[in-house]
Order: C-alpha cells, then sequence, then structure tokens
C-alpha cells in the first residue's frame, strides 16, 4: 500500500561552494522554483515544502505558490535541516522525500519511484543514482561517486573516483554518481538528527549519508534518470540552462 508522502527541499542561503545559490536564475526562473515544479508533478503543490533560513528564499517561493518552513542557520546538513523542520512542524506524513535544491533536472517519476521503495522497504533509507555522463568528469571533487552491490545496496560513497581498478581504468560513462533524491521515514530523520553531530567519515568526506553507516541503516539505490545534472558551481550554470531549455 502507498503511503502517504511529502517532499521537502532544503535550500540555504549561504552555500559553502555557491553562496545563494537556491535563488540564482535558469532559463529566468530561480533554481528553487525548478525544483518546486518537478516536486509538485510528482506530489501536487500542497505537498511541497522548502525547508530554509533566508527571508529571501522564503519570498521567492512563497511568491511561486509553495510551502515554506523557517529553520534555523546552524543546520549543519540538508537532512538536519529537513528534521528540524518536522520538529517545528506538524506534518503528518509517513515518508518525506528530500529532493535537494541543486537538482533541477530530476524525473518526477524517480520521485514516485523513491515513494514506493521506502514504502515497501521501511527500515532502509532509500537514495538514487545514475551513471555519468560525457559533460562530467569522474575525477570532480563536487559529484559524489558511489559502489553498489548486486542487490542495489550502497557499499560506499565518494568525491574520489571508486570503485578504484586494479588493471585497467574504468571509462568515464562506468561510474555511478549520486543523485539527492532521498526517501526518509520521521523515525530515520529524527535518529539522524539525535546522533548530535557529524561523524568523522561524513566530515572527510563532506556527504551527510554516511552518517547512516554510523546508526547501521542500510542504504537502497535507486537507478533514475541518466541526463540529471546539478548546480554545484557557478560553472554549472550554464551547462544546466543549456538542458533544461534544450526542448
Amino acid at each position: 500500500m502507498k503511503k502517504n508522502a511529502c517532499v521537502i527541499i532544503p535550500a540555504r542561503f549561504n552555500s559553502s561552494r555557491y553562496p545563494g545559490k537556491p535563488l540564482v536564475l535558469l532559463a529566468g526562473k530561480p533554481l528553487i522554483v525548478w525544483v518546486c515544479e518537478l516536486s509538485s508533478k510528482a506530489v501536487g503543490n500542497q505537498n511541497v515544502f522548502v525547508a530554509t533560513d533566508s527571508t529571501e528564499i522564503k519570498g521567492v517561493v512563497q511568491s511561486n505558490g509553495y510551502q515554506t518552513i523557517m529553520t534555523s542557520q546552524t543546520a549543519p546538513t540538508g537532512t538536519d535541516r529537513i528534521a528540524e523542520a518536522l520538529e517545528l512542524e506538524s506534518l503528518e506524513y509517513d515518508i518525506i522525500v528530500n529532493v535537494q535544491g541543486d537538482e533541477p533536472m530530476v524525473d518526477p517519476q524517480d520521485i514516485l519511484r523513491v515513494i514506493d521503495l521506502k514504502s515497501e522497504n521501511s527500515d532502509r533509507v532509500i537514495n538514487c543514482f545514475s551513471y555519468l555522463t560525457e559533460k562530467e568528469s569522474v575525477h570532480s571533487k563536487n559529484i559524489p561517486k558511489v559502489v553498489i552491490n548486486e542487490k542495489n545496496d550502497l557499499v560506499y560513497i565518494s568525491r574520489s573516483p571508486i570503485p578504484g581498478c586494479k588493471t585497467s581504468e574504468l571509462t568515464s560513462k562506468q561510474y555511478k554518481k549520486q543523485v539527492c533524491i532521498y526517501g526518509f521515514s520521521k523515525q530515520d530523520l529524527h535518529l539522524f538528527k539525535k546522533f548530535g553531530k557529524k561523524s568523522e567519515i561524513e566530515i572527510c568526506e563532506d556527504i551527510e549519508i554516511l552518517r547512516f553507516f554510523e546508526l547501521g541503516i542500510n542504504i537502497l539505490m535507486h537507478e533514475c534518470k541518466s541526463e540529471s545534472l546539478a548546480v554545484d558551481c557557478p560553472e554549472d550554470v550554464k551547462i544546466v540552462e543549456k538542458e533544461l531549455t534544450r526542448n
């Protein structure tokens, strides 16, 4: 049975790599609005929320017809921000989907698939991956690479090129990257925030999902749309904008 689900998009203004990123214009529309629109195609406008620490982001989001939850400026990660938002608001949802605010090319069908997978795997966190495209470098520290076993469980995720090959180099198209759509329960988020700090490996890699390894929670990976490109730094804007307007 499919459970009640919403999308919460974490969006802070002072991103370490790209301050003000949620409000950058792509084809004349703020990045955060692109993400709200694609999320609403999956779960409906009334079930989309932006968790933010910025009144400027709040104003843009609300002026485009979406709901916001104001959070603190001290949330260490987007997932912590979502957990904080749930503490501040009484949202009656079984499943919370975190769609990162820098993923304007996510396919709404992949959000729906994450909801289905979380419904079927209540004891696991759901995350997504796709294969690197020719536009992306496996050596980019902005792209987390993933290693997955044959059951689609996450083995490890790193900003370094993984897996390593003893005899020959993998081609870039054989590497898998993280796509930042996550499926959580309220309990998952409670435990994540209750941990109280970033774990050592989470700090080293600067990848928040690694904290679930410390909690002993298995992460099930879903292969999603390969064309998904994120805006990680200013150099990505023209690349992503071109893809968004291609059709």
